[in-house]
Parts: C-alpha cells; sequence; structure tokens
C-alpha cells in the first residue's frame, strides 16, 4: 500500500465542523492535511501553547499559541475550497 495517496475526505482550504470532542461545533478552515497520521489542523480550533527557546525573533524564549492536529474522523466537511 502506497502511504503518500491516501484519499481523506477533507482537503487543504476546505471548510469544516468539528463534530465530536472537546471541540464539538467550532468551525474553520482547513490549514494543513497529514494523510498518513489522519490528522487535519483547522484553523482557531484546539489552540495549544508551545514553548519556544530563544531566538532571533525570540530573544526571551516565548509561549506561542498554535492550533493543534484533530483526528480527520471528528471533522464534517461544510464547503470545498472555493465553493463555501
Amino acid at each position: 500500500m502506497n502511504r503518500s495517496r491516501i484519499k481523506t475526505h477533507v482537503a487543504k482550504g476546505d471548510e469544516v465542523e468539528v463534530i465530536s470532542g472537546n471541540h464539538r461545533g467550532s468551525t474553520g478552515k482547513v490549514l494543513q492535511v497529514y494523510p498518513a497520521k489522519l490528522q487535519v489542523i483547522v484553523e482557531g480550533v484546539r489552540m495549544i501553547k508551545k514553548h519556544a527557546r530563544k531566538s532571533q525573533e525570540h530573544p526571551e524564549g516565548a509561549i506561542i499559541e498554535r492550533e493543534g492536529p484533530i483526528h480527520i474522523s471528528n471533522v464534517r466537511l461544510l464547503g470545498k475550497k472555493g465553493n463555501s
């Protein structure tokens, strides 16, 4: 089985709704799809805090808030990319 060609019901840019879990009822645009892991990242849903070490961007280090992955079975397609 070629794992690089796993078919999913959502694609990057689609509008989706979370149908189960802690973030049920939230909607947003798909930012990233990870077919091998069966996960998606939805804009504004499951915000997690990530600690960043010192760098040129963050000289003192920082706590960055970003979206975390959700299992692909927990999202329902509302509108295809461009047809919202």
